[in-house]
């Protein structure tokens, strides 16, 4: 593997590599000398309407831009700003461009479909067309037009695909959650956007477990008026039948099964024009701390910043076969679903990574022969602890790329994948959040990789770092910030007309400043004249011992070094009129948390951080809470251990984790 030497990247493309890039491609397009990405980010941030107009044409976007097209107005208002204000245009026509795109082979594989079970299905493009179009005109007589919203109770299948499309393509606005969460979970989302059609499964698998959905969806319709059909598609048993719905039918008449519900005599799609921020998708916030906010996000906004992301940063081409590991209720299902537009071959995979073993998802890489794949930092970090090496094991020669994202990449997962998964690839971390459906900071192709670090600032992203007094900063922690519009930021928040809650969410802090919510860092290496950036974790998260910030990121990092501890998470108590540091550990099975393997834990940490960073307590407890997405909760702990309430459980996984941070003794002292 590359060596992790002091000042020295771990990994650098080749002068060729290089070349080839669609990163290249586009810098020469605009003329910028592609080893020079701060002048094009700078030039990007600068000038955002010949920026975005670039991305357009570059990506070959549908409707062809006129010379005259207003590109930006409003431009200082942030929020405000309209972007393409006379555009009227299509996403789901821009997904599925390539079938009309004169050359390209349509009989290729669009998706491939994957599960823990062992099914495998392959759609080509022209095959997706063709049930888009089934399911659009059967949407349409359904009465689904301008403005519906259709939604998806539904694991990762092709038909979630094929329904957001068809869905898009009338104008109509998508909203999904995956089949795990709760009732309540469910009905805090689509009870608030009044769903006219709901889409499921009739169950799915998980870890060796085949998991009913029916019961679960005949309680939501009951409590979802707006309903007036409800489709079920045969998942766990591909024969599903009037007679299977059993109870379900009796409780809703409405009830269609997918293969009936389409028009198999449809074969064209009429996609609906409609304009540049026209509501696509109506994302959520994990409702950790009541009931979630209902972000909406815009056609062209998402459509323009995925081209940019897909394209430029991850260098997605018609050749890549892309993977990422997700559920369709996580940002980054959305994301995937986007590559399309590119005329990859997309892979979804629907089941636990750990089933039936640690390597499942890189015998699906190999098999597959996967070049970009996209999973979670908490994904790399338990591959390690699971002694799993696919380099070795696997072949893995058409793999280009590795994405991480949902928390901090700890600098030694970073080792980890050069040493274990492949030496020549583009280890991209990247940050960004519902909030955006898209990234603050990626990947580029074209740039080296340094040990813990986010390559680099997105395009046409104008993000700094704040400190405390609100001034932009370079090599110290503050709050990451964006400091000027960009085409992917929510139209706004469901059921909040006046803005109200919108902008106490992103813009309380710093007028027309958009205030993200993580505590990160920009760096710079010598003869490096742009700027990397750490993220230490969220702001609402950082830890306040004497009055010093402290991201957890940077404890959890230390802690995952020591082998009996599987994970861990931090938060500050109140104690004796100051923050004490307390850091829960779930173990290794059949250890117990003894004197020594704390000292273990606190020299660790000491050693590499600070004394402030080392934890006053160190408690062993069972399990971790975490959010349906999979991201580890501080705030809804630090609530417990405080005897404070947590407002929404049901945003939770598993919310019976809590009661192990109930009444700790340990605490009192």
């Amino acid at each position: 593997m590359p060596e992790a030497k002091p000042n020295q990247p771990l990994w650098t493309p080749s002068a060729e590599r290089v070349q080839q890039t669609r990163m290249s491609a586009f810098m020469a397009k605009v003329g910028k000398p592609e080893q020079d990405y701060q002048s094009l980010w700078q030039w990007s941030v600068d000038q955002p309407s010949e920026f975005w107009r670039s991305v357009w044409e570059f990506a070959s976007l549908t409707p062809a831009l006129s010379a005259s097209q207003v590109v930006l107005e409003d431009s200082q208002r942030m929020p405000g700003a309209r972007w393409f204000p006379d555009l009227k245009m299509n996403f789901a026509e821009n997904l599925l461009k390539a079938c009309q795109v004169e050359g390209f082979d349509t009989s290729k594989a669009a998706l491939v479909f994957r599960d823990e079970a062992g099914h495998r299905t392959s759609i080509s493009y022209q095959e997706l067309y063709g049930r888009v179009a089934q399911c659009a005109s059967a949407l349409k007589k359904q009465g689904v037009s301008i403005g519906d919203r259709v939604a998806g109770f539904m694991p990762n299948v092709p038909e979630t695909v094929i329904a957001m499309l068809a869905t898009t393509s009338l104008g109509a606005v998508w909203s999904s959650c995956s089949p795990d969460f709760g009732l309540q979970g469910v009905l805090d989302r689509f009870g608030q956007i009044e769903p006219k059609v709901l889409i499921t499964t009739d169950g799915y698998y998980y870890g060796g477990k085949t998991l009913d959905s029916l019961s679960k969806v005949s309680e939501i319709i009951q409590h979802l008026p707006s309903l007036e059909r409800l489709v079920v598609v045969g998942y766990l048993n591909d024969r599903l039948g009037a007679a299977d719905l059993g109870d379900l039918k009796s409780a809703f008449s409405a009830v269609s099964i997918w293969s009936e519900f389409l028009d198999d005599q449809a074969t064209e799609i009429c996609f609906e024009p409609l304009p540049f921020d026209h509501p696509l998708y109506v994302m959520y916030s994990s409702g950790t701390t009541g009931v979630p906010k209902c972000m909406i996000h815009s056609a062209g906004g998402t459509l323009i910043q995925h081209a940019k992301e897909l394209m430029l940063h991850t260098d997605v081409t018609p050749s890549d076969t892309i993977f990422y590991y997700t559920t369709c209720g996580w940002m980054m299902w959305n994301w995937l679903v986007s590559s399309l537009m590119t005329g990859a071959t997309l892979v979804l995979f629907d089941g636990s990574p750990f089933h039936p073993g640690p390597e499942v998802l890189w015998d699906m890489a190999e098999q597959e022969s996967v070049s970009i794949f996209g999973t979670s930092a908490k994904y790399i970090a338990a591959l390690e602890k699971a002694g799993v090496k696919p380099g070795l094991s696997h072949d893995l020669s058409s793999l280009k790329a590795v994405l991480s994202t949902g928390s901090p990449l700890a600098h030694e997962s970073f080792d980890y994948v050069y040493r274990d998964i492949k030496p020549d690839v583009c280890l991209s971390s990247i940050s960004g959040g519902t909030d955006i459906i898209s990234c603050f900071v990626l990947g580029n192709p074209n740039l080296a990789v340094w040990r813990g670090e986010l390559q680099c600032l997105g395009l046409g992203m104008a993000v700094s770092i704040y400190d405390d007094d609100g001034q932009a900063v370079i090599g110290e922690k503050g709050e990451l910030v964006c400091e000027k519009v960009f085409p992917s930021m929510p139209v706004g928040f469901w059921n909040d007309p006046d803005g109200a809650k919108f902008h106490k969410a992103y813009f309380a802090s710093w007028p027309n400043i958009w205030a993200h919510g993580d505590y990160g860092e920009l760096v710079r290496h010598d003869h490096q004249a742009h700027s990397g950036m750490v993220i230490h974790g969220r702001s609402d998260a950082v830890l306040n011992p004497g009055g010093v910030r402290i991201g957890t990121a940077e404890i959890y990092r230390q802690v995952e070094q020591v082998d009996e501890v599987i994970e861990s998470i931090a938060v500050g108590q109140q104690w004796q009129d100051d923050v004490r540091v307390v850091l829960f550990v779930v173990l290794k099975e059949g250890i117990q948390l003894t004197e020594e393997l704390v000292q273990r834990i606190r020299t660790t940490i000491r050693q590499h951080t600070t004394p402030r960073h080392v934890p006053a307590k160190v408690i062993q407890v069972a399990d971790i809470p975490r959010t349906i997405s999979g991201k580890i909760v501080e705030l809804a702990v630090r609530n417990v251990i405080h005897n404070e309430p947590v407002k929404n459980t049901d945003a939770l996984k598993n919310p019976e984790a809590l009661a192990y941070f109930k009444n700790l003794k340990e605490l009192d002292s």
